[in-house]
């Protein structure tokens, strides 16, 4: 394996080489959390109610899938379409902005597909300490 500091170092970071104002601060960078993924690809055939998305995620708390589907409606991301039936009936559907995600989520499996072996075998040798 190539020591990844031989040779000469780069430059000195730049202070400013992020705009105070760029809009990356309001990036939904939730797409990386353990959950909306998930959500993503449970949606990603058509809509489904709370319960419907408990079966796959069955993990994952009420609660948390709740904020994890309310941070999501809030970002655009799906729809929460409530039907006034007794009993009630909810539905989520990602929006299309939601499926713009699909391809990115795609490319993470394609990634860890090709990567994963060498992640965890880094993670086992850093956990395992110096020799």
């Amino acid at each position: 394996m190539t020591d990844l500091t031989d040779g000469p170092r780069p430059g000195p970071l730049d202070p400013d080489m992020f705009d105070p104002v760029c809009p990356s601060s309001v990036m939904p960078f939730r797409v990386g959390d353990k959950w909306t993924g998930m959500v993503i690809r449970c949606l990603e055939g058509g809509p489904r109610r709370f319960t419907e998305l408990r079966a796959p995620l069955r993990s994952v708390t009420p609660k948390v899938l709740s904020e994890t589907l309310r941070a999501m409606e809030r970002d655009g991301l799906l729809t929460r379409t409530a039907y006034d039936e007794n009993p009630p009936r909810v539905e989520y559907a990602l929006t299309p902005l939601g499926r713009t995600l699909i391809p990115l989520l795609d490319a993470a499996r394609t990634w860890s597909e090709r990567h994963l072996p060498r992640l965890v075998a880094a993670r086992r040798a850093h956990d395992r300490g110096p020799s």
